[in-house]
């Protein structure tokens, strides 16, 4: 009953899916009460933008440390500890005295609670199935998104009836009530662990000539390559359209218009890998991903903006999760949660950086266009390396490395 392929696993996938929706919370919720905790704590924007910049330092480094409790323990004992972070986490924060209270909870206990509903349940979703791997792991890692399309708008709605405090206790409630739920079903641990036949790895990081280590150095370096450039739209798509005077609304649109195609490109890129690999779609993604990129620098009319989001979201939702099938197509499953960890935490820093230099470029030329020539040359260094890896692989380096 429980074991890969199962319809049990697919049972498991849908609460897995439900636990990445309501934990992304976290991650898409705090940008939205920044105009309520600036007007209470009488704070500049940079100042409560620090609390979104803890609570990413807390995603990566929980993407990490859950990663590997996920791989020592278990889904559901990491998924009733990430409950227990965040619900407990909206709660504390709610009676946070001072901004800077407020910024620390949502690193120490949000930010890492919400870690754990991503990648680690991707990795735990891996060991389940064999046959549509990939795509079982895209569907998991699209509650994210799923996520990101309901909470801002919740939250606002929260906000604008009540004050944050009480949309924050009230978020509490609702993740808690939300996730203890669905955090039985995963109570079954995956059949590796159980002592049954495991969804196994089919490569090595020795067939691409290389060490384990070495491998998760490049795909590190390529991920902080490609999330620079995925920073450049998701970060000042809204700055921008005010910059060209077309309003914060339109912003806003363009944003969203990038999760909802970004879901679909989740799934369909979970459907190319499993039938061409992780290394391969993550090459078509980034690839595209630039293309898209070249599109905002020859077009800044509004339809043409609309579309050329669109694509955006369409091309570059697939690229994380390819991270996690390669690492399940390369590394032991026993190793799958940290490994995840690593590789995400990581274009998580890309993703920061990318942000801050996006402005820093802006701030220099007064003009987005150095900003977007700077996340195509990141992009460029992704797709470089990806390829070299490809190479490797192709002409079947000999087994056996030195360190």
């Amino acid at each position: 009953m429980h074991s890969v392929d199962s319809r049990y696993a697919w049972w498991r996938l849908a609460a897995s899916v439900a636990l990445s929706t309501f934990g992304a919370v976290g991650m898409w919720g705090v940008v939205v009460i920044f105009p309520n905790l600036q007007a209470e704590f009488a704070a500049s924007r940079a100042d409560v933008s620090f609390a979104y910049t803890t609570t990413m330092i807390g995603f990566g480094a929980g993407s990490i440390l859950l990663g590997r409790l996920i791989d020592k323990r278990g889904a559901f004992v990491t998924m009733l500890l990430a409950t227990a972070l965040i619900a407990g986490g909206y709660a504390l924060a709610a009676l946070a005295p001072s901004l800077w209270v407020f910024a620390a909870i949502q690193g120490l206990l949000i930010g890492t609670g919400s870690a754990a509903s991503f990648i680690p349940l991707v990795a735990d979703t891996s060991h389940w199935f064999a046959k549509r791997r990939a795509l079982a792991m895209a569907i998991c890692a699209s509650g994210n998104y799923l996520g990101g399309a309901i909470w801002p708008k919740l939250t606002e709605v929260l906000a604008r009836h009540y004050d944050w405090r009480t949309t924050y206790l009230t978020v509490a409630v609702i993740c808690l009530v939300g996730m203890l739920p669905a955090c039985l079903v995963l109570r079954p641990r995956s059949p590796g662990h159980a002592g049954g036949a495991a969804a196994v790895a089919p490569h090595s990081a020795r067939a691409l000539g290389l060490t384990p280590n070495r491998l998760q150095i490049w795909l590190g370096i390529a991920g902080i390559g490609c999330c620079v450039a995925m920073s450049m739209p998701q970060v000042h798509i809204v700055a921008y359209c005010v910059d060209l005077g077309y309003g914060t609304a339109r912003g806003a649109e363009m944003l969203s218009i990038m999760t909802v195609f970004g879901i679909v490109s989740r799934l369909g890129s979970g459907w190319i890998a499993d039938r061409i690999g992780g290394l391969k779609t993550l090459l078509l993604g980034s690839t595209a991903q630039a293309v898209a990129l070249l599109g905002y620098l020859v077009s800044d009319g509004l339809v043409g903006l609309y579309v050329v989001s669109a694509l955006f979201g369409l091309f570059q939702g697939g690229i994380i999760p390819s991270y996690g099938v390669i690492v399940r197509e390369y590394f032991p499953p026993k190793e799958a949660g940290a490994r995840m960890g690593i590789a995400i935490s990581l274009t998580i820093i890309g993703m920061a950086g990318g942000g801050w230099l996006g402005g820093e470029l802006f701030d220099r030329t007064g003009s987005y266009q150095a900003a977007f020539i700077n996340g195509i040359a990141f992009n460029l260094l992704n797709g470089v390396i990806v390829w070299r890896l490809l190479s490797r692989q192709n002409r079947r380096l000999p087994m056996s490395v030195t360190a």
